[in-house]
């Protein structure tokens, strides 16, 4: 009892303060974002396989080893911030920085589901296309990694020495952060995500009233709907970092551009127009950023920003794909109606998010 009561006390002494654990520096955190990707990458590497190679009939393949090493790669380097401030005196809570508790609860969530996920293949094969997405093994790899990639983000939330107005450079790893989760978001949801469509099929689903006799979920509802989905998983991220600071100017370019660079890599880049579409948005809704500064303290122009994203990056979506098709789609009220109700969308987000201005908890930061 006597050594139990000695081990308690060396590695888990009395709850700490936020105050009193210690923070990831912004390279801390950027080296975690840089693993995380990564990792990121080998999952979609990985639902790339499952999508195209129907003959997979093992768990050991080149796309899970890359899947894998980027966990081995994220998790040492936890485990190294971690062991730090062991080294430099700090004991159990007290040695995890401030925002990596969570992180550290999904290494071991991650290690459980790909136990399971080995399982779960040796039982009943290797999933195919829309399964890998519902494998309960892959949906709580998929929660770990949530968690470890917005690492950044919950560090960035916690640290009082970051401004109401930070510089791009001190704030990318959050912005990068939020980017690389709508990006897996994304890909859970590629169902229903709009970036899995081609140039081609954006303007011929929007060139068509029917299809077919008694068919109701027409080519052009199933684009519909893919947008406004997609279009949450954009802004989302966009109105929580600007409903707790004044964003800088590239941050949404940094959340569109690793969002449509992680979506559009399940099919190895094939529809280079959509992507490229994702990035011009991006560098669109930075100019609105730019022009309108919304933050937590401005509802009016919170609520226009995000109404006139929602606008400009669904427009520029639609252009894209005409341009790359040399025609615009025949059912004039879809492509110029869509882009509205986004912004519609966009506005009920923003509303829900900031309701009103006064000061909120959420965004009153420590002193």
């Amino acid at each position: 009892m006597a050594v139990a009561a000695k081990l308690r006390e060396r590695w888990w002494p009395a709850p700490s303060t936020t105050q009193s654990r210690p923070l990831a520096s912004r390279r801390d955190d950027l080296v975690t974002l840089l693993a995380g990707i990564w990792f990121v990458i080998g999952l979609f590497v990985d639902a790339w396989a499952h999508s195209n190679r129907p003959q997979l009939e093992t768990f050991f393949t080149p796309w899970h080893a890359v899947f894998y090493s980027g966990f081995v790669a994220t998790a040492g380097w936890v485990c190294w911030l971690v062991w730090r401030n062991v080294l430099a005196g700090r004991r159990g809570i007290d040695a995890i920085p401030v925002g990596y508790g969570p992180t550290v609860l999904a290494l071991g969530l991650f290690l459980l589901s790909a136990l399971a996920d080995m399982i779960w293949h040796g039982a009943f094969g290797i999933e195919q296309s829309l399964a890998a997405v519902f494998s309960p093994s892959h949906l709580g790899l998929g929660a770990s990694m949530l968690l470890i990639l917005t690492s950044p983000l919950r560090s960035a939330w916690a640290d009082p020495s970051l401004p109401s107005a930070p510089v791009l450079s001190r704030f990318l790893p959050a912005a990068l952060s939020v980017g690389a989760a709508a990006g897996l978001f994304g890909l859970y949801l590629t169902f229903a995500n709009a970036a899995g469509w081609s140039a081609e099929s954006i303007v011929q689903a929007f060139s068509t009233i029917r299809e077919g006799d008694g068919d109701t979920r027409t080519r052009a509802a199933m684009l519909a709907g893919d947008v406004a989905l997609t279009n949450a998983i954009l802004l989302a991220p966009l109105l929580l970092l600007a409903r707790r600071w004044s964003i800088p100017v590239g941050t949404a370019t940094a959340v569109y551009g690793v969002f449509g660079f992680l979506s559009c890599s399940v099919d190895a880049f094939e529809y280079r127009s959509t992507f490229a579409a994702f990035v011009v948005a991006g560098i669109a809704v930075d100019v609105l950023v730019w022009w309108l500064r919304p933050g937590p303290g401005h509802r009016g122009r919170y609520w226009v920003f995000a109404a006139l994203a929602a606008l400009v990056t669904w427009s520029i979506y639609l252009a894209a794909a005409s341009i790359a098709e040399g025609r615009l789609p025949d059912v004039v009220e879809y492509w110029t109606g869509m882009p509205v109700i986004a912004a519609l969308h966009g506005l009920l987000l923003a509303a829900l998010f900031l309701p009103d201005a006064g000061r909120d908890p959420i965004v009153v930061r420590q002193r």
